[in-house]
């Protein structure tokens, strides 16, 4: 019979009730004479087992952190690195402290000096790799792990020995007192443990399908429609997880849907707008017949309008390509540098019509990456593009290329009115525009910064955005090394 969460919820505070309610019967007993043996459990053995727990899981959670350090060069491993290593240092003064026996503190004492050993091979390791990425990598890890191995072993010997000197304690204890004191400690023990283990039961199978629902909310959220819940207890959860299932399905279709969509009629639009375009070639260039220079400047209006539609329509048969897995890229050994020069020198006409100003600040010696020319060209013009529709008439733009570490950072920052703080998670998704304060002439389709950032994360990169109101806009991308 599946129970549903009220019947579970009053079953359980009944049993805790009933439970509490017998212990308390014996707690009217003295037990002044069991204080200090009492005393003693909690305020050393309890830590000093909970300092244990504590110092395993830092120990490990430094070597993780070390390692991933090795592995991405990334400074927030590091920093957690560090704060790992404060960390553990802090518990074993606190373990240090509390220790009572000869026995314990010589195994802090060994613990240790096993520490020190252990933080001196992981900088050694971390030095290693920045003078030599081939340098012994196995020879480094079979160190580490033997030191850690030994510092859980005497930490687990801690714990042992806490454990007995407790037991020990107890074993006073119960000697101290008559038989009432033995069966109210004896109830009291176990009243903890049946109320831990009610609620631990009761709770248990009400949060961890609610837990395994709300995961799956955040996978919708980013797009991820797969309805794989299996819930089938407590039945409010399990008809929740059934809708949930639903939804994602209906979602999936819509979203296949969408796709299709824009696919299709990107394919159909292409056709009759490239008709058009050269028919108004035609037309401007008087070969059916003369036109006066009025009809000329509609066919200019017309010539710019279809070109701009061209280009939504390419743009969003790119990004359904992309979106789709289906875009094929052609990687070779390429100079990022030579590409925004080529850039530069394309958009130099615009950038005369509205007067801009620009700063090229590029290091000629960066190395060649392994890139898809066209498409990296296509994300930098859309960046450019970009520049120089939000930036003022005598405005001013500045685009600069370095080596960071490992990696390729290319970045342009214009003086247009900038982005509000809240909007710039959402940038660089479709169709996602900035409508207030934005100019006449800055008004796109709202893919350009989709197709960049889908770009970029094909070439193993990531792009973002930085501005403040009214002070521009920087938008950079960076690529790893080869």
């Amino acid at each position: 019979m599946k129970l549903t969460i009220f019947f579970r919820l009053a079953l359980g505070y009944f049993a805790v009730i009933l439970v509490t309610g017998s212990v308390s019967a014996y707690s009217v007993f003295n037990l002044d004479k069991l204080y200090e043996e009492a005393k003693g459990i909690v305020t050393i053995d309890e830590r000093i087992l909970d300092l244990k727990t504590k110092l395993s899981n830092t120990i490990l959670s430094q070597l993780g952190h070390q390692k991933k350090f090795i592995l991405t060069a990334d400074s927030v491993f590091y920093s957690q690195f560090l704060s790992a290593e404060k960390d553990f240092s802090v518990g074993l003064k606190q373990a240090t402290a509390l220790a009572d026996t000869p026995t314990k503190r010589e195994i802090l004492g060994q613990i240790s000096v096993l520490e020190k050993q252990l933080s001196a091979i992981m900088y050694g390791e971390i030095e290693a790799k920045r003078a030599d990425p081939n340098y012994p990598k196995e020879e480094y890890d079979t160190k580490k792990d033997d030191l850690v191995g030994k510092i859980l072993d005497n930490l687990k010997l801690l714990a042992d020995t806490s454990m007995k000197d407790a037991y020990e304690r107890m074993h006073t204890m119960g000697l101290a007192a008559d038989s009432a004191r033995k069966m109210a400690l004896y109830m009291f023990a176990v009243a903890i443990v049946l109320i831990i283990g009610i609620s631990y039961m009761s709770t248990r199978s009400i949060i961890k399908p609610l837990r395994t629902v709300s995961a799956k909310t955040n996978e919708i959220s980013q797009g991820i429609f797969e309805g794989n819940l299996a819930i089938t207890s407590p039945p409010e959860i399990a008809e929740l997880g059934r809708a949930v299932n639903a939804m994602c399905q209906k979602l999936k279709e819509v979203d296949i849907m969408k796709a299709d969509f824009f696919s299709a009629m990107s394919h159909e639009l292409r056709t009759p707008l490239t008709s058009i375009k050269q028919g108004v070639s035609l037309l401007r260039s008087g070969y059916v017949t003369p036109i006066s220079a009025k009809q000329e400047r509609l066919l200019d209006i017309l010539a710019q309008e279809t070109h701009r539609l061209i280009e939504m329509v390419n743009s969003l048969l790119d990004l359904s390509k992309m979106e789709a897995g289906m875009m094929t890229y052609d990687f070779h050994e390429t100079n990022l540098v030579s590409l925004i020069r080529q850039v530069t020198t394309e958009m130099a006409p615009l950038l005369e019509t509205k007067k801009l100003t620009t700063h090229v600040e590029c290091d000629e010696s960066t190395p060649l990456l392994r890139l898809d020319r066209e498409r990296i060209l296509q994300a930098i013009r859309n960046l450019v593009g970009n520049a120089v529709k939000f930036s003022p008439d005598g405005g001013h733009i500045d685009i600069a290329c370095s080596r960071k570490e490992h990696s390729i950072e290319f970045s342009i920052k214009d003086t247009g009115p900038g982005i509000p703080k809240e909007n710039l998670g959402t940038i660089f998704e479709k169709f996602q525009q900035l409508s207030a304060n934005t100019p006449k002439w800055g008004k796109g389709t709202g893919l350009g910064l989709s197709l960049v950032k889908h770009i970029i994360v094909a070439h193993g990169g990531r792009v973002w955005a930085e501005s403040q109101l009214g002070q521009g806009c920087t938008f950079i991308f960076a690529l790893p090394l080869s």
